[in-house]
């Protein structure tokens, strides 16, 4: 490709596409990564890993699909629903039980992990995206880490979900949930002299000439980018790839910092068209505070009040005062609501 040519790359460095050979060890991820996988070997309960949008969990999930599909059974559940049922034919389908031959999932996926944990190997079932299981799927999950012999857990957890998940189980009606998660790890944004790092090192991976690749983003370029990605993966990915994108229109070889200012321009205006967008909105299209918005309220009463003051007693229009009376009992009605 003609944008890949000019900049000298092998392949695109600031895919949102998680891919593991991409990954950049940075301290707090590699010690969590570590972490989990040492929890997993323990085989203890249900493990959970949260973590605002964007901050690698999908990445680590995929990592530690990597590393154990050799050693271990995996059910892989990437794409969850709110739904019982859903869950445990998708979890027997990932270990090639066949759903449509039973008539008892749970006493099928049983007779599986006691048989694969006597021939030595464990199961486990990785679940991203956790936060989308919802109440009834969490459940469901509960009642399958009750699948255990007198010493062992026959199968291992492990959820991985935005901060969705962390307000879920924090709900009382899921409180036996919550009492079965003896491990759990947030992801956090990286520092900035990690973020500075990533940027550096994913174009490195990415070039055809890793020495060159060091000289892609001017320094004042890269240091604006990753402040205005607030150090997320993800949000770095986005300007780093718009960003060369500036550039390559341009002609330049070099991302300037004016091509970061036209990336995240681009990124503020695209995030601004849909709820909840990943840069903040500017103040003045901000929902007005509830006591600014009392205030205002309130003023206009009183300049409305006053308006109806002079018109009775200038112009005669004594009509006006019962409207008026009607017209505050609703308002006041309507805020004691």
């Amino acid at each position: 490709m003609p944008y890949l040519t000019h900049f000298n790359l092998a392949e695109h460095p600031f895919s949102l596409t998680p891919d593991t050979a991409l990954y950049f060890p940075g301290m707090v991820h590699q010690e969590i990564h570590e972490s989990v996988y040492y929890a997993v070997e323990r085989g203890e309960g249900i493990v959970k890993v949260s973590g605002e949008v964007g901050t690698g969990k999908t990445m680590l999930c995929r990592m530690l699909l990597d590393a154990l599909r050799e050693k271990v059974e995996i059910a892989y559940l990437n794409n969850p629903r709110d739904d019982a049922d859903w869950v445990v034919r998708a979890v027997c389908r990932e270990f090639g039980i066949d759903v449509h031959r039973s008539d008892d999932l749970y006493g099928s996926l049983n007779r599986f992990l006691i048989k694969k944990h006597a021939e030595g190997v464990g199961s486990i079932v990785l679940v991203d995206e956790a936060q989308a299981l919802g109440e009834t799927g969490l459940e469901s999950i509960r009642l399958l880490s009750n699948l255990e012999t007198d010493k062992h857990k026959l199968l291992q957890i492990v959820l991985f979900g935005q901060l969705e998940l962390d307000r879920l189980l924090a709900r009382h009606s899921l409180r036996q949930v919550a009492h079965r998660i003896n491990f759990s790890f947030q992801m956090k944004p990286l520092t900035e002299t990690e973020s500075i790092a990533y940027i550096r090192y994913r174009a490195k991976l990415a070039s055809s000439n890793p020495d060159a690749a060091m000289e892609i983003f001017m320094e004042p370029s890269i240091r604006k980018l990753v402040r205005a990605g607030q150090h997320n993966p993800r949000l770095m990915n986005i300007l780093g790839d718009k960003s060369l994108l500036a550039a390559y229109a341009e002609g330049a070889t070099q991302v300037a910092p004016k091509h970061v200012r036209a990336a995240i321009k681009e990124a503020r205006q695209l995030s601004l068209r849909r709820a909840g967008g990943f840069f903040p909105v500017p103040w003045w299209l901000r929902p007005a505070p509830a006591a600014l918005s009392l205030i205002v309220m309130l003023a206009s009463l009183a300049v409305l009040a006053a308006s109806i003051y002079i018109a009775e007693e200038r112009l005669g229009l004594t009509h006006i005062r019962p409207w008026l009376n009607e017209t505050a009992s609703l308002i006041s009605q309507t805020i004691r609501r």
